[in-house]
């Protein structure tokens, strides 16, 4: 076996959007050091089963390990040859923030600020991180850019993810470390995360379950294809942001510092009775609906300007939603949860 040293380190290896960017980069012939706490948000057997596809793989070495565990992340950056941090770990899910906040304190705040601090003592050429669409809030203007003003969130999930565009300026600023923020859009996928709509109403669907659709249905979401997704952050991890110091006003594309910020989303939002009406298409089964108010923390629309992202790295998603779903549905098949 050969002596590994990575070079990109991929924290929330074992989630959704980290198992897939993990797995592009090793196809790539890259060195993977990927990190999770296998948290039991939801069922970690799924997780499991996303590492079992790196078993074998000579290029990657998986840690078990929190973010709030500095002592650890700090060995892990002297141990290995990191040059690249994409930060995908967090506490995901708007609804569950209603319900342990302090979750989201800890990983999304706490361990941000942990990984912000390895980045700056050792020296990383880019730090690539998750960011939401959630930080939109009210925003009632769209699509969505991200010269838009978002100091209004509507769920503590959000305002953790504003907390780290903001933090991550600050390191910009100060320390000169180059970070890019990715603002992604509805994701899904094969190996999705369960508590997810297009995950959710599928099961239900497939097992005569009755679904939930909140606000009486009238929701837009701007569904992205993980693929996409993927394509979105390889093509980043090279683009490492300069600083513009004679700019007049900082923006999230041309700021002073080493930072950016950019939406990664389809582009193209669904009505989310669209959505079901495909999924009953592929499934050939009517859904249970069971209309709801909106809920604590929803919002309407999601609606992605891309322009910012297409211009940096050619960013166009390829995948339609018809496309989409009906790959999902032929993973969860084949997957029988």
């Amino acid at each position: 076996m050969k002596s590994i040293s990575p070079h990109i380190f991929v924290t929330g290896v074992a989630g959704f959007i980290g198992c897939h960017t993990a797995k592009r980069l090793l196809e790539r012939d890259k060195d993977v050091l990927g990190l999770d706490n296998l948290n039991d948000y939801y069922d970690v057997s799924l997780k499991l089963e996303r590492l079992k596809q790196f078993d074998g793989n000579d290029n990657f070495k998986f840690v078990h390990a929190d973010l709030c565990d500095l002592p650890k992340l700090e060995s892990l950056f002297q141990q290995y040859k990191i040059e690249t941090v994409v930060h995908l770990a967090a506490q995901a899910g708007v609804r569950h923030s209603l319900e342990n906040p302090q979750a989201y304190v800890d990983s999304n705040l706490a361990g941000f600020v942990n990984i912000l601090e390895c980045c700056r003592r050792y020296g990383i050429r880019h730090l690539v991180y998750a960011s939401s669409s959630s930080v939109y809030g009210l925003n009632d203007k769209v699509p969505f850019s991200e010269d838009d003003t978002v100091d209004f969130p509507v769920s503590l999930y959000a305002a953790t993810k504003k907390s780290n565009e903001l933090m991550a300026h600050t390191y910009s600023h100060l320390f000169q470390l180059p970070t890019t923020g990715l603002r992604f859009f509805t994701v899904y996928g094969p190996w999705g995360r369960p508590d997810m709509a297009v995950f959710k109403f599928t099961k239900a669907i497939f097992e005569e379950k009755s679904i939930d659709i909140y606000n009486d249905g009238r929701m837009k979401r701007d569904f992205t294809y993980i693929d996409d997704i993927v394509d979105g952050i390889i093509g980043v991890i090279s683009k490492i942001p300069q600083p513009y110091p004679l700019n007049p006003q900082t923006t999230p594309v041309a700021a002073r510092a080493p930072y950016r910020l950019y939406n990664i989303g389809h582009n193209q939002p669904v009505e989310l009775m669209r959505l079901i009406e495909i999924l009953e298409n592929v499934l050939e089964k009517q859904a249970i609906k069971n209309f709801l108010p909106m809920q604590l923390g929803d919002v309407v629309e999601t609606y992605a300007d891309i322009d910012k992202l297409k211009a940096l790295v050619g960013f166009e998603p390829r995948v339609s939603i018809e496309d989409g779903i009906a790959r999902f549905v032929e993973w969860y098949k084949y997957y029988s949860f």
